[in-house]
């Protein structure tokens, strides 16, 4: 059990990597816009470590996965999630999905996880809605997320560097900034196709996530930095814990959108706590 590749019911190819004994827990990562499964490599050697079967996988469009010009919608990535679960025999897990991963947790949830997802996890998450409408007043305006179709589709490369700086806060003060940790997110970004990356704006902007979430009878963890410049915390996390059956928040104060990455050793700890208990 290492990595491969599921191909999906349209012909597209998954990859997934699966590590650990095929009889331990079960903990399954979904990423965030525009990654890949290698953005929770802090996570994915943590758990291992803990006697944990961990597995994750390249959205479509995203990675190693097909760069699929047609089904980058969260319905599509939900049908895919259930999939992988199907081809990889899992019966039971925690799902932990990281900013608009945590949209996929809660629409796969709804839509295939009954009876498969024991806890779920929203980090830096979008849901329920990022999108500033009359009904969603202190949300995030449209015109931001039109400047992110814009530098995606024509000015990729150097648009997704510029992002880093905010992902991680590195733009404030006393910010130490890994230019590796930089690097490592442009890489990633740049390994999927531009066009499923700009479809997939609109998933994590414009898609409203309310009926998910109150779908989600599970427990369930929300995690999010109370400085997160990309998914602000009053409009995301502190709603969607409000919305779930049975919810538990930790919001962290200073804490960036990146903090998987940024402050690993924190999030780590508070995930192995939830999942215990």
């Amino acid at each position: 059990m290492d990595s491969g590749f599921v191909t999906v019911k349209d012909g597209a190819q998954i990859f997934y990597k699966d590590w650990g004994p095929k009889d331990a827990p079960v903990v399954w990562f979904h990423h965030g816009w525009p990654l890949t499964s290698d953005d929770w490599d802090a996570q994915m050697m943590f758990f291992l470590q803990n006697g944990y079967r961990v597995i994750a996988h390249d959205r479509r469009g995203h990675g190693r996965s097909t760069q699929t010009d047609k089904g980058n919608d969260m319905d599509t990535y939900s049908s895919d999630t259930a999939e992988l679960v199907a081809a990889l025999k899992v019966k039971k897990a925690i799902h932990v999905g990281h900013s608009t991963g945590g949209g996929e947790v809660a629409r796969y949830t709804r839509q295939h996880g009954k009876g498969l997802v024991t806890k779920a996890v929203l980090i830096s998450a979008v849901p329920p809605i990022m999108v500033k409408s009359a009904t969603n007043p202190d949300g995030v305006p449209l015109s931001v997320f039109d400047d992110i179709r814009k530098g995606t589709a024509f000015n990729r490369s150097q648009f997704y560097m510029d992002l880093t700086i905010p992902f991680y806060g590195f733009n404030r003060p006393g910010a130490k900034v890994s230019e590796a940790v930089r690097n490592n997110w442009w890489r990633q970004g740049m390994m999927g196709g531009v066009k499923a990356a700009y479809d997939c704006i609109f998933q994590f902007a414009q898609v409203d996530y309310t009926d998910d979430l109150r779908a989600m009878d599970m427990p369930v963890l929300v995690l999010h930095g109370e400085d997160d410049q990309i998914v602000p915390f009053a409009n995301s996390g502190a709603k969607s814990v409000k919305l779930v059956k049975n919810g538990k928040l930790i919001s962290y104060p200073g804490f960036p959108h990146g903090m998987p990455t940024t402050h690993a050793d924190v999030i780590n700890a508070d995930l192995l706590k939830f999942f215990k208990s």
